[in-house]
């Protein structure tokens, strides 16, 4: 037996895809497959005869139906919109469509694509670096080239790999020789992030800088004891005061 591709069962690839997809004319919805159902939390029967314009805010609907007047000549390139769903929960999702013919008729067809884990990593990625950003831009300048790193709240392994890349370009713009990080603001963290954070020691002191930790509460200290860290090396202090006078600098 010889197959081709025309013998292939379009409505069923349709039915059985991930995606949500949903055919329309004459800004008229004529189909939408299982996954489409799913997503937007209706049946066909609900969907099916209403408007495709619908699912949007009022207003991207006159952008949306130019977008879709437009797709009947050619593919519409993909865009980023919000589509709410039949109860009304809104979603970020990503449109893209195209022309199809249905007998001698046009119709488009329409991908819907669910980026809202997507948004949600760039959102915690732009929020991580602003606050890192604004933290190694605000190293505390003490005198005599000494400067305070205080550290605080929650810090997890990307935002320790984010501290390992940027602080050391940021400590050598601002020529100190001595760095104080200060942990008594930190909360949590795992072994990872303690491997990371004393690797910037490590990577200060190729760089010429002298670090000294302060504010290690026991249970970081006893994480930091028990990882393959030359800790003899890294002066560890109770408080920032302290760190001073080690230095020789009395308040």
């Amino acid at each position: 037996m010889r197959e081709t591709i025309s013998e292939i069962d379009y409505l069923e690839v349709m039915e059985y895809s991930l995606d949500p997809l949903i055919i329309h004319t004459d800004y008229r919805i004529i189909y939408l497959n299982q996954a489409a159902e799913t997503f937007f939390r209706t049946t066909k029967e609900e969907v099916v005869g209403g408007s495709p314009l619908d699912i949007f805010k009022e207003t991207s609907k006159a952008s949306i139906r130019q977008r879709i007047k437009s797709a009947y000549g050619k593919p519409a390139e993909v865009i980023e919109e919000t589509v709410y769903r039949t109860d009304g929960t809104a979603v970020d999702v990503e449109l893209y469509c195209h022309p199809v013919m249905i007998g001698d008729k046009k119709a488009i067809q329409t991908y819907v694509r669910d980026i809202t884990k997507r948004k949600e990593a760039q959102k915690k990625q732009n929020d991580m670096m602003e606050e890192i950003n604004e933290l190694s831009a605000t190293l505390v300048p003490l005198m005599n080239e000494i400067a305070v790193l205080p550290l605080s709240g929650k810090i997890d392994e990307e935002k320790a790999r984010l501290f390992l890349e940027i602080i050391p370009v940021k400590v050598k713009d601002q020529n100190i020789n001595h760095l104080i990080i200060d942990f008594s603001g930190v909360y949590t963290f795992d072994d990872i992030v303690v491997d990371h954070l004393f690797k910037l020691t490590s990577v200060l002191s190729m760089l010429g800088v002298r670090s000294i930790v302060t504010g290690l509460r026991p249970e970081f200290a006893m994480k930091a004891i028990s990882m393959p860290i030359d800790l003899p090396s890294i002066p560890m202090l109770a408080t920032v005061k302290d760190s001073l006078s080690y230095l020789g600098i009395n308040i």
